[in-house]
């Protein structure tokens, strides 16, 4: 009888997810297995959202953001009687392996069905890019693009109005996004929890390029690591004499088409996800480490590299 894999995105969408699930049915009807989607996450496991599909279901869907399996948070899977109801209805399909696309969250809830029997393979997939066991995510990259295009833009408006434009963008507990995008525009300053002046560093910074340099700035900085930032935006204002607004990109870094480097690199961990299916393999999360295609057991799969983050925060501190 034939590998029967099921598919599932979680958490927060990512662009590029779509071009994973491509990949994942594609590769999986090539090695001979029975391909099935399940939608809206895990909410869809225990309301048994469960369908076969073939190659003409993923058909167009590479350079769409979003994904086609559409996503839903469900709190109440930690609890495990819900677990139970996913586990029979998956079985109920004779379904051997479910590959789960997303974040931290999503490869918990995934554990969590391992340790039940199923077998369970992690494809990571968030903008954050704050996931167990590899140095990107899918999504990443192109978020990184949006922030920069939207702080160029910012840029325009900022410096017409001799402004300090204070930019929230998002990564969850981690800053990547604001690292390298602050890198990449340029920013005057980025504050993120792996690289966070003190107030008093900042209101200083802030107060000479006002007074001496271009006379407009832009902060970059990382979500939750501020609980008000209008307030903070405030206190700059009265201690820099700079006039100061807040922006917040919010979802807009989720969408759009992915890029090029987040469609191959869905395509790798999609190939690579059904390759460790048809070898055996139970269990596992694909990641990439220093340009390789890599997995770990679930249980196991060591944190994320923080050399290249380190090289960065180097890389801002010369440049400041």
């Amino acid at each position: 009888m034939a590998k029967r894999v099921a598919l599932l995105t979680s958490g927060g969408d990512a662009p590029g997810m779509n071009a994973a699930i491509r990949a994942i049915v594609r590769a999986g009807i090539i090695n001979d297995m029975e391909m099935y989607a399940v939608f809206e996450g895990f909410k869809g496991l225990v309301e048994d959202l469960i369908s076969p599909v073939d190659r003409s279901f993923v058909s167009e869907i590479l350079m769409r953001g979003g994904t086609i399996l559409k996503t839903a948070r469900l709190k109440s899977f930690v609890e495990e009687s819900i677990q139970d109801i996913a586990v029979a209805n998956l079985k109920r399909h004779n379904i051997d392996t479910l590959v789960i696309i997303g974040g931290d969250g999503s490869y918990r809830g995934g554990a969590c069905l391992a340790a039940k029997g199923i077998n369970v393979i992690g494809i990571p997939g968030t903008i954050d890019n704050d996931v167990i066991g590899t140095d990107t995510t899918i999504g990443f990259d192109t978020a990184l693009n949006t922030i920069t295009e939207a702080v160029d833009k910012l840029r325009d408006t900022s410096s017409s109005h001799l402004r300090c434009t204070i930019i929230e963008v998002m990564g969850n507990h981690c800053g990547d996004l604001a690292l390298y995008g602050g890198t990449a525009c340029g920013v005057d300053l980025i504050l993120s929890p792996e690289y966070r002046p003190s107030d008093a560093e900042v209101v200083e910074k802030l107060k000479t390029i006002h007074h001496s340099r271009s006379r407009h700035a832009l902060v970059l900085v990382s979500e939750k690591l501020i609980p008000d930032l209008q307030s903070f935006g405030q206190m700059i204002r009265e201690k820099t004499g700079f006039d100061t607004t807040v922006e917040i990109l919010g979802r807009i870094q989720r969408g759009g088409s992915p890029t090029a480097m987040d469609r191959v690199l869905a395509a790798r961990f999609g190939v690579h996800a059904i390759e460790i299916i048809a070898q055996g393999k139970r269990n596992r999360v694909v990641g990439t480490v220093n340009g390789k295609i890599v997995d770990y057991d679930i249980n196991a799969a060591e944190r994320r590299s923080t050399v290249k983050t380190e090289e960065l925060i180097g890389v801002i501190s010369t440049l400041k």
